[in-house]
């Protein structure tokens, strides 16, 4: 039966729902804001995307100029006699060895600038979020298809190179949009949660500066995660980022279907991550406002 609630001296009639009911609601929830919200996320999303380079001759120029330099500079300072399956055939091994660490770093990236910003994401939308009915949840929705149109632009430039160096694309490739569905979803529940914390305190900022460059080393951007001996091989998988590494590699560069078991990983960091972020983010949502 329905419960009747007295706010602000008012009696609000509340909706009783089962426990089923409201784990189904709370499932739907964030993607239903967006769909309610999808106005605001795609107004702010396309002032965020044109201001990126703003001022600039080169414009989203650029875009494309950062990967295609990232990769020039890999090629020639890197070389290693590591066995990497997808490159017994290329002519050019360095070459080959600078794709396997550009597609480590298309994820990585990704991470990275979402866990860079995600922490002072409120307070650069403060005067929106205090001033006026914005609904604050979607300020990570907003950021994360921001990095993820600058990712794609990354991985475009990816294949073009994988073509370049081997002379082909293996099928898998098409597989390759449906990693960054759970990708996306990953970084999304980071950025409530880090957005939560970075709310109350500017030290998650800070720390996010301290440990992003650490976590480089602890996914095998440039080295397979078989070079390792056990039980690091197995551990490694620890570290969320690992999977969606070797996944990408096996889709775009090996050209064969990923481990059932690294994908079934996958798939639960995604899904507990989107929910945990976006649970933590809704329960001090109304705090939030004060502390910013």
């Amino acid at each position: 039966m329905p419960s009747v609630k007295i706010v602000n001296g008012q009696e609000i009639v509340v909706e009783a729902l089962d426990p089923s009911q409201r784990f189904r609601r709370f499932l739907l929830k964030p993607f239903l804001n967006v769909i309610y919200n999808k106005e605001i996320v795609l107004a702010i999303l396309r002032r965020e995307l044109r201001v990126r380079f703003t001022g600039s001759a080169g414009g989203w120029l650029w875009a494309v100029a950062a990967p295609l330099l990232a990769i020039v500079v890999y090629t020639y300072a890197f070389t290693t006699s590591m066995q990497l399956p997808f490159a017994e055939n290329a002519p050019n091994k360095r070459a080959a060895y600078a794709v396997f660490i550009f597609a480590g770093l298309i994820v990585f990236n990704f991470f990275s600038e979402m866990a860079y910003r995600s922490p002072m994401l409120l307070h650069e939308y403060a005067h929106f979020i205090k001033k006026t009915i914005f609904p604050s949840d979607m300020l990570a929705v907003i950021s994360t298809l921001r990095a993820a149109a600058y990712t794609g632009i990354g991985a475009v430039v990816m294949l073009i190179c994988v073509v370049v160096v081997t002379g082909h694309l293996p099928w898998t490739t098409i597989f390759m949009p449906l990693l960054f569905i759970p990708l996306m979803a990953f970084l999304m529940g980071l950025a409530w949660f880090l957005c939560a914390i970075g709310a109350f305190t500017r030290d998650a900022g800070y720390l996010m500066i301290n440990v992003v460059p650490l976590f480089m080393f602890m996914t095998p951007v440039f080295f397979p995660h078989t070079a390792m001996s056990a039980p690091w091989n197995i551990l490694i998988y620890l570290n969320a980022l690992t999977a969606y590494v070797e996944v990408m590699r096996d889709l775009v560069l090996i050209g064969q279907a990923p481990n059932l078991l690294v994908v079934l990983w996958m798939l639960a960091t995604s899904i507990f991550t989107f929910y945990f972020g976006y649970w933590f983010f809704d329960r001090y949502r109304n705090v939030i406002v004060d502390v910013i």
